[in-house]
């Protein structure tokens, strides 16, 4: 007798829910999507203890039949996907006919629904002892689904802190919500409401219901399109920034999804506004035709595959660039409000360091990703509305530019006092030279002439094999920038001239060993950014330091070539420059006015 067996079906089942199901925000992903898919317009998620005890999906969509409801629960039963052209054309959130058999699999799981003819309830425990019964349920669809993982004690087992799994959910139903505005989503736990969007696809207002008030009142709505894409979203000021990714929202033809390539391609927009490690908030849409995407790449489908992944970043970069390169010369562009954002995010991760199974976590969870809650949505909104007004039309004036600014002092060495009529200035004296150093030597790199000198003794430079053979195929880009080198022995390059925008004096060694090693490391070789990147570094180099000591006279300087920068309020990597204190917000400070 064979030794190999079809496997049971239950078994199978059990099996594609360690890749469907990883954690019970997968539960809630997979039943939310299947509500979208039902053209559903509003869709309530209810749990108990995070899901773990009870997840309740209900919607108002087209539901079923009996004979789909049964179905439903078999492997592979799909009516999205019949034949191998649609796996090509996919225009659900769901395909695959995994998902409602998986959790049957490792739950009890009660489907009650309607179309609108006919009701019908089927309960199912452990993806067995199938009972199919009538009901009386409006036109739509409840799903329960109870004690997940009741019978898979390992998975269970590996379920040990329910505040990340609120947490999971959490962000999640916000990303669906920012993902589907025209659709009125509801979220609870343990009878606590967390979320409550209006449904009137009205983006922004989502953006306020789940940031606050602060950080809708400072993004900025963009569209964009080319011959493949067209996208549309909104995008944060600068100052409005975090510490993970979280906060970077891509949606592709209404499905969430995760991708790292359009990550660095958003972030790499702010290079030069937000220091690194920092992300900005950003919701992007991107609509597609679905046969350049695939969306078939992994079972939780929130990894896709673009086939013209270029031009979408292309795209982006972009229109990102020119949609900040107009906010950041508005006025209040160099006023650095405190959002507290940090802080916010130390809390949050402190809560979740906290290993606990206490089940009454709201408290914590209900500001997981908002700067704050506001009920009284509609009046706030309004204000919000109406600052958003007031930011297009500024954007439509000419570029800001700071006034003189008079140095009347300089503390620790390092930050210059200065006032002009417009208000009191603090300015980081290294970050201010470093963005004047930056936009002098992108300009001569960028000029159709670069300026080069000979040096009278050729350098030579000496690299491991490996490096050598890196620098010889990039040798054309090193004479493109201004360099007169050559291949000279084994190993060894000699330099005969450099331009003297990426070069001090009396430090040629070490600056042009620096640009090199830049051009050695460099993964995925961009010529734009690679121009950037030394521009940054040298201008880095070149300017004074923290803890330098610089008098009046060269204060006055400094600011004078900051105020010439095309855009002064950072340095080349991210840090302000300068902060603003009006009259007013002193006055206010120190109890001169009240509001």
């Amino acid at each position: 007798m064979g030794q190999i067996k079809v496997m049971d079906e239950v078994l199978a089942n059990k099996i594609a829910a360690g890749e469907v199901i990883e954690k019970l925000m997968n539960v809630v992903k997979e039943l939310t999507e299947n509500s979208l898919d039902a053209e559903s317009t509003e869709i309530k998620v209810d749990l108990i203890d995070s899901g773990l005890k009870l997840i309740k999906v209900s919607d108002n969509g087209k539901g079923m039949s009996k004979e789909d409801a049964v179905l439903a629960f078999s492997r592979h039963a799909t009516s999205k996907c019949k034949n191998l052209n649609d796996l090509f054309n996919i225009n659900s959130l769901g395909f695959r006919g995994e998902a409602i058999p998986s959790i049957a699999s490792i739950s009890k799981m009660r489907l009650k629904t309607s179309d609108g003819k006919e009701g019908t309830i089927v309960e199912i425990e452990g993806g067995k002892n199938l009972e199919v019964t009538n009901s009386d349920l409006q036109k739509g669809t409840i799903i329960e689904v109870k004690d997940i993982f009741y019978n898979t004690p390992v998975r269970l087992k590996y379920i040990k802190n329910l505040y990340r799994e609120l947490a999971s959910i959490v962000e999640y139903i916000e990303k669906m919500s920012l993902a589907h505005p025209d659709v009125k989503f509801v979220l609870t736990n343990n009878d606590k409401e967390l979320l409550n969007t209006e449904g009137k696809r009205r983006l922004l207002k989502v953006i306020y219901e789940i940031y606050g008030k602060n950080i809708a009142s400072k993004m900025i709505e963009f569209t964009g399109e080319n011959d493949d894409y067209y996208i549309s979203g909104y995008l944060s000021y600068p100052e409005c920034y975090r510490s993970n990714r979280n906060s970077i929202t891509i949606i592709v033809n209404g499905r969430i999804i995760k991708n790292n390539e359009i990550i660095k391609s958003i972030v790499e927009t702010y290079h030069t506004y937000i220091h690194q490690g920092k992300y900005p908030v950003v919701v992007i849409n991107i609509d597609v035709d679905p046969i350049l995407v695939d969306c078939n790449v992994h079972p939780t489908k929130m990894d896709i595959k673009f086939s013209k992944m270029e031009t979408l970043k292309e795209l982006i970069s972009k229109v990102f660039s020119e949609k900040l390169k107009k906010v950041v010369f508005i006025p209040n562009a160099v006023v650095r409000d405190s959002f507290a954002l940090e802080e916010v995010e130390l809390n949050e991760e402190k809560e979740v360091k906290k290993e606990t199974n206490n089940i009454n976590i709201e408290e914590n969870i209900i500001d997981l990703s908002k700067e704050e809650v506001i009920k009284d949505s509609d009046e706030e909104y309004k204000k919000v509305e109406l600052k958003q007004l007031e930011l297009v039309e500024t954007a439509k004036d000419s570029p800001y530019k700071i006034k003189k600014m008079i140095p009347r002092g300089i503390i620790y060495k390092t930050y210059i006092i200065a006032e002009n009529v417009d208000g009191m200035y603090i300015i980081d004296q290294h970050a201010a030279q470093e963005r004047a150093n930056y936009e002098k030597i992108l300009d001569k790199l960028l000029s159709d002439k670069i300026e080069t000198i000979p040096l009278l003794i050729p350098l030579k430079l000496e690299y491991p094999k490996n490096e050598f053979i890196i620098l010889q195929n990039k040798l054309d880009i090193l004479k493109e920038l201004g360099f007169a080198v050559e291949e000279f022995g084994t190993n060894t390059i000699v330099v005969r001239e450099h331009p003297i925008a990426l070069v001090r004096e009396d430090h040629e060694k070490e600056d042009i060993s620096k640009i090199f090693d830049l051009l050695i490391n460099e993964k995925s070789f961009d010529k734009a950014k690679f121009i950037d990147h030394a521009a940054a570094t040298t201008a880095c180099r070149m300017s004074i330091k923290a803890n330098d000591y610089i008098t009046l006279e060269e204060a006055e300087f400094v600011l004078d070539e900051l105020r010439k920068c095309k855009q002064p309020f950072n340095c080349p990597h991210g840090r302000p420059t300068i902060i603003k204190y009006t009259k007013y917000e002193l006055e206010k400070m120190f109890k001169r006015v009240l509001d």
